[in-house]
This record gives structure tokens, sequence and C-alpha cells, in this order.
């Protein structure tokens, strides 16, 4: 008795379906996401102006009065027909202020400290405010009832209000001199930045934790009931686990939002300072330069690219923040996610 072999198909061979890589995918929802995409693309037209000035132009002498000429209008001569034996340079190309300050100089120191003054307040106040949702909302009890009392209490009252109280009452030069000493040896990259900048950025973060502490209890508050986090009980995880291995990771798009807003409302709240003179007034801040500018009257003089400038640089930065919020709203909520 001979075996027969068994039958087999004649028919093609199935295609086998290969998945797009993470970049393509990647590639696919930023083209969805125009606003996260624009927002972005603002961002580094902004900080190639500021690395590109300050890499070509001596900022530390040149943002600062008697830097040259005063109110010297706008001019591409430097650029366009550099003198012999020099490269070709922006000094110049947006004019000059009162006290002789190049603004191309200025913008480019001004747009990183005002950034550095947002994205340290707002690191803080995101950070401070994750820790204290997370302990609140996952342990419960008096620490919630105490956590959250404290934000309700505080919350009413106009936070602004409070950091001109806090700005006007402090001795800058005082206190910059103190944490100079404490950290600057400490600390060597310190000695680049002025004291005044950190000192700022304190201010504005003291009551920045407020809104990111609410915001996050509530969501955790939502995700420690799901099923995912019984299971992860059920299997003996610790407290410390669940939160680091379970529920962070599922809120990272959350907190990168709200970290977006706290940068957002931290260089506002600067700007708001540093344009009533409470900021520190030696630094070419955004807020700064127009505030001497209002000063000295610049329109009412007919120097109009003396105000031009920053408050370009403003409407940039907050119509940065907004679209990069926008989009990573779309992110972290899965209702407002367009489909391909």
């Amino acid at each position: 008795m001979t075996a027969t072999a068994p039958p087999t198909s004649s028919g093609p061979a199935s295609p086998s379906v290969q998945l797009p890589s993470r970049g393509i995918l990647m590639l696919r929802y930023l083209r969805r996401n125009k606003s996260l995409v624009f927002g972005l693309l603002i961002v580094l037209l902004l900080t190639a102006f500021s690395v590109i000035g300050s890499a070509t132009l001596d900022t530390k002498k040149l943002a600062y009065p008697l830097g040259g000429k005063s109110k010297q209008a706008p001019s591409l001569e430097r650029l366009l027909n550099p003198a012999a034996g020099k490269s070709p340079s922006i000094q110049g190309m947006l004019g000059t202020d009162f006290f002789g300050a190049d603004l191309a100089a200025s913008m480019a120191r001004g747009l990183w400290q005002t950034a550095l003054i947002g994205v340290l307040a707002g690191g803080i106040g995101t950070t401070v405010g994750v820790i204290l949702g997370f302990i609140s909302a996952f342990y419960g009890g008096a620490v919630d009832t105490i956590i959250k009392g404290i934000c309700q209490i505080l919350q009413p009252i106009p936070v602004f209000l409070i950091q001109v109280l806090i700005a006007s009452s402090i001795d800058k030069n005082d206190m910059a001199r103190t944490v100079g000493q404490l950290l600057g040896a400490r600390v060597p990259i310190l000695n680049d930045i002025s004291m005044g900048i950190l000192i700022m950025a304190g201010v504005v973060a003291l009551l920045a934790w407020m809104g990111p502490t609410l915001v996050v209890r509530s969501q955790v508050l939502t995700m420690k009931e799901r099923q995912f986090v019984s299971v992860a009980r059920l299997s003996g995880m610790t407290s410390i686990e669940i939160i680091f291995k379970e529920i962070l990771p599922n809120l990272l798009p959350f907190i990168a939002a709200s970290f977006i807003g706290q940068v957002f409302g931290a260089i506002f709240a600067s700007f708001g300072l540093s344009v009533l003179g409470l900021g520190p007034l030696r630094e070419p801040l955004i807020g700064n330069i127009l505030y001497f500018s209002q000063k000295q009257a610049a329109l009412f003089n007919d120097w109009w690219w003396w105000p031009l400038w920053p408050s370009l640089a403003l409407v940039l930065i907050f119509g940065s923040l907004t679209l990069i919020n926008i989009g990573l709203d779309e992110i972290a909520n899965p209702r407002l996610r367009r489909s391909e």
C-alpha cells in the first residue's frame, strides 16, 4: 500500500503585508497635525535667529547700552556689503535704540533669556504640580484634603498681582549677589547667566504649581479606577510601581501639554513684570526692550523700529506656543484625533 502525498494548493501565494515604520507613521501624523508643525517651525525659526545672532555678534557688549551709535534705523549694509576683511554680519540689521544697544544683538540675547525664564518657571511649576497631584489623588485621605484645600484657597487670588507685590518688594541686586555667591562656584554655567534672570524665574514659579496640581489630581483620580490599574494591583505591584509604570506613561502627552501651557503663562508673566519695570532692567529681555522704548516715547520720536521687533517676537512666541499646545492637546485627547 503506497502513501499518497497531501494535496497542495495550486493557487498563488498570498502577499505579505508590510506595516509602515514608526518614522513614516510620525510623518503622516505631523502632516495631519498642522498646528503642531507650524508651532515647531516658528520655535525653530526663533531659535535659529538667537543662535546665529549669539554666534556672530558680541552680544555681551552690543546688546547693552553704549554698544554702538544710538538711534540708528535698520540697515542691511553689514549683511549685504561687509567691510573689507570682515564677514557678513546682522549687526545693525534691526537698528539701535536710544542708548546705543544694537537691537539685533539685544533680540538674539533677549530671546533665549526670555525663553529660559519660561522654561525654568514652567518646568518648576509643572514638576511640583505633577508630584503634588499624584500624591493627592493616589493616596487620598488627609493629604488629599490639605493639598486640594491649599490650591482651592490660593487659586482665586490673582497670581500676577502677587507676583507684582513680590517683585516690587525684594532687593534684586542684593539677592542676585547672594545667589551668585552661593551657586556660582558650585555650578560654573550659572556664571554666564544673570542672577536676575534666575530670580525672575523663581518669582514667576512661586504659584505656578496650583493649576497643574488640580488638573493632574483629577486625571489620576479617573485613571486609578481603570481596569489596568486593578490588574496591576492584583499582580502584586507596589503603589510606586503602579505610578511610574502604569499611570505616568499614559499621562505623558497630557503633562507635556500642561508644561507648554505653563511656559506660556510664565513668559507672559515675565513680560508683564518687565513692562512694569519690575524685572532685571539691565538685561535685554523682550519685555525690557518694550519698557524702555515706551519710557523714551519711541513712537512719538519716530523710532518705530525700537518697539517693532520685540512686539513681533512676542506675537511669534505666543503664537507658536498656542499652536503647539493645540497640537499636543490633540495627542493627549483621543476624541480630538483625526483619522488618516
